[in-house]
């Protein structure tokens, strides 16, 4: 499929495997009078990797993103043949060109899209997570309020989390999530996918921080980990008539009318309050 002159055309570039370019990714990269990028030398390894000469290749990152997306809806106007690509994965998704995809939407030209790898997408794929519902965090912030926030968001998500992160800040962010999550929820990570030294691991919280501290873990590379959703605790399937019958046996026995309730309650994992209600029903006075 060939894209008409002033189409920006959003490419995904594989996340470390060069196979996993695409046949559309190549034809739309070989079509291309401008390729946006974050690293050109890296960009450049593409257009080898495919046989065609690289055009001319722009950096685009954070620091440059609202001049370049002005310069693009220029160029775009003018008919050139506009490519944005990331260093790896998916534009936009954690990396530059989302400012330079609205800019160029508002101006009413064409943006079209060759999907590709995506590193998040394939760890939920292969942690075996629960993956019909997740969130994705991308990389939390570092420090301060900002971070507490994110991690307090994903110690109550029903939803499995989706997070990048680099290989030096791996285990301390395991542990920050250890310490908000508790060390049973559920946890994968999956490190230099599609690489040679490709690693998935699966487990829990608790689990990956010991690894991490009995020096089982390779930190280098690039990581996505997994959160799993917090379970929420099932109701106990004990109705009132049962919780009566216990509380009378539990009375029949001489033990106190408190220590019946708190039995009961222990046993059936029944709110105390409840326990104490349903007591109260029975005619009996109960200790406070």
């Amino acid at each position: 499929m060939s894209y008409p002159p002033g189409t920006l055309v959003v490419v995904g570039t594989p996340i470390g495997n060069l196979g996993d370019l695409s046949p559309r990714a190549s034809e739309a990269l070989a079509e291309a009078t401008v390729v946006l990028c974050e690293d050109t030398r890296r960009t450049r390894k593409l257009f080898s990797a495919i046989g065609v000469k690289a055009p001319r290749l722009v950096r685009l990152d954070r620091t440059n993103e609202a001049e370049m997306s002005s310069r693009v809806v220029a160029a775009l106007a003018g008919d050139e043949r506009v490519v944005l690509v990331s260093d790896a994965g998916m534009p936009a998704v954690s990396d530059p060109g989302a400012e330079v995809v609205r800019a160029v939407a508002a101006a009413g030209l064409a943006v079209s899209v060759v999907p590709g790898p995506s590193a998040a997408v394939a760890a939920v794929a292969v942690s075996g997570i629960p993956g019909d519902g997740f969130t994705f965090a991308g990389f939390l912030a570092r420090k301060g309020a900002a971070r507490s926030e994110a991690l307090g968001r994903i110690a109550s998500s029903p939803l499995t989390t989706v997070i990048f992160e680099a290989g030096n800040r791996v285990r301390a962010t395991t542990a920050d999530l250890n310490g908000v999550c508790g060390p049973g929820r559920v946890y994968a990570w999956a490190r230099e996918l599609t690489k040679a030294h490709e690693q998935v691991w699966r487990g829990t919280l608790g689990e990956a921080l010991a690894a991490f501290e009995r020096g089982e873990v390779d930190e280098r590379g690039e990581w996505v980990l997994l959160v799993g959703p917090k379970v929420a605790k099932a109701e106990p399937d004990v109705g009132a008539k049962e919780v009566q019958d216990l509380l009378k046996r539990a009375l029949a026995t001489g033990a106190s009318r408190r220590s019946a309730v708190d039995e009961v309650a222990g046993a059936t994992g029944i709110k105390r309050r409840q326990v104490y209600e349903i007591a109260l029903n029975l005619g009996e006075v109960v200790d406070s």
